[in-house]
């Protein structure tokens, strides 16, 4: 009879202790504080260079092309005065692999600081932010919006707001679009409603991707979707600069009055203001201590160094230190994992940079035709048959001179020069003699040079096998 009284109790207090949680969606809407500051500034002045770097790179003209356009239906990648081919695609896997140690350079010394100024999530996001504040006020003002009933100031309010941001996301598509489709041909066809089925997809998949992630998925992209954050902890040591609080000086925190003695009643520096809170991008309390979630951006830095300045207090209380200065008052700079990192990044940099100016724009092919007899012309003459392709990487058209070296006397038969255009694919067959009392042993070597006739720099040469008779 207890039992079954007691029963109702038992589930009640159950379902109190049962919460669940989606990863994938905060449990409440974050309201930013806007805060100006050091970092604020700092950010707008690594953020805009960035951004119109994005936005004016497809405009400009080099050569009657874009500077930079990816064109994949003819192969081709022009990046400022270089064109790359699919042969080149060794060089991207490299770029990619510099970049990855640069990454790690920067996160052993800096810690998270890509992510929390030049990340493109991080950077449209706070574009994003910066339109709330604009079209719907402070952090105060958007929650008392939100909580209250739709009327005309909130429409309006709202759509401005999403007409902005889907301004902004257009614009992000068409520009990115732009790089693997002529953006004044893009703009054209947009205008004109002449674009291809494929352009106006990946158009409205842009857009959508970027209205989405940086209008409502935010701070759910570098908490749980981005990689980074998962594994950037294990490059961190104890001297690596990162946005931290100091609980030495900070602890024990609470509100006080200002004539009030709080050092002797056992107060520390932090007024529990939550400021650091409210201007925080991933909505973590730095308080808590170091966090994955954490992209060192600084605002709370720029947030707390305005409440200390106001209550009369020392700035940094949250600051950009390390656990070995918070620890012992010094750290070290060069240590040996950064200078391993540094090291091999300079390293692949010089390899990379000779890379590129050492490439020849011509790739040559060279084969000798194995269906094809040697044979004897006017009694005394032995000739091979070789096949050339010759594929011009350049941005120029060039006519190509093909010569012969070695320990005999060859002489070319069967080529004449053409012009072959940029990015052309030119295919011919030689032939080679030599005289027949020259050949002492059955394979001979033999040196095929390829050289641009208006360039001598422009020159490959490719070693091959001279077959005689037996």
């Amino acid at each position: 009879m207890s039992s079954q009284h007691n029963e109702p109790d038992d589930k009640s207090a159950l379902q109190d202790e049962i919460r669940y949680i989606n990863l994938y969606e905060s449990a409440d809407k974050i309201y930013t504080r806007r805060i100006t500051g050091f970092y604020q500034k700092l950010r707008r002045y690594t953020g805009i260079p960035i951004m119109l770097g994005f936005l004016l790179m497809p405009w400009f003209v080099i050569d009657a092309r874009p500077a930079m356009l990816f064109d994949l239906p003819e192969r081709q990648f022009h990046i400022l005065w270089m064109t790359f081919w699919p042969q080149d695609g060794q060089l991207l896997a490299f770029l990619l692999m510099i970049a990855a140690f640069a990454l790690f350079t920067v996160t052993v010394l800096v810690g998270r600081v890509w992510c929390g100024f030049t990340c493109p999530q991080t950077v449209w996001t706070l574009m994003f932010i910066w339109v709330e504040h604009v079209c719907q006020g402070d952090r105060n003002k958007r929650i008392k919006l939100d909580g209250q009933s739709w009327n005309a100031e909130k429409l309006a309010r709202m759509g401005a707001t999403h007409f902005l941001w889907l301004l902004i996301s257009v614009v992000t598509a068409l520009t990115f679009v732009g790089y693997f489709v002529p953006v004044r041909q893009l703009i054209v066809g947009l205008v004109s409603l002449d674009l291809g089925l494929a352009t106006l997809f990946w158009l409205g998949l842009f857009t959508l991707a970027t209205y989405l992630n940086a209008g409502w998925l935010r701070e759910q992209v570098c908490k749980y979707m981005c990689p980074y954050a998962r594994f950037q902890s294990v490059m961190y040591d104890k001297d690596t600069l990162s946005v931290t609080y100091d609980s030495k000086r900070g602890e024990s925190r609470g509100p006080r009055k200002a004539s009030e003695d709080y050092k002797a009643e056992g107060k520390g520096d932090c007024i529990d203001c939550s400021w650091c809170v409210q201007v925080c991008p991933v909505d973590i309390d730095i308080r808590d201590g170091i966090q994955y979630e954490c992209i060192d951006c600084g605002l709370c830095v720029d947030a707390c160094n305005s409440v200390m300045d106001k209550v009369g207090y020392e700035r940094g209380l949250i600051r950009f230190t390390t656990e070995d200065e918070l620890e012992t008052g010094q750290t070290r700079v060069l240590r040996p994992r950064l200078i391993g990192y540094m090291v091999a990044l300079l390293v692949m940099i010089g390899c990379f940079v000779y890379t590129i100016g050492s490439r020849i724009p011509v790739d040559v092919d060279v084969t000798r035709d194995r269906g094809a007899r040697m044979y004897r012309i006017r009694g005394d003459e032995v000739q091979n048959v070789y096949t050339i392709k010759i594929n011009n990487m350049d941005r120029f058209s060039h006519t190509y001179n093909v010569r012969l070296e070695g320990a005999l006397d060859y002489k070319l038969k069967g080529y004449r020069a053409l012009e072959i255009e940029k990015g052309e694919i030119f295919t011919i067959p030689i032939r080679v003699s030599v005289k027949h009392a020259e050949l002492k042993k059955l394979k001979n070597d033999i040196d095929i040079i390829v050289t641009a006739r208006d360039d001598e720099s422009i020159s490959v040469r490719l070693s091959n096998v001279f077959i005689g008779p037996r």
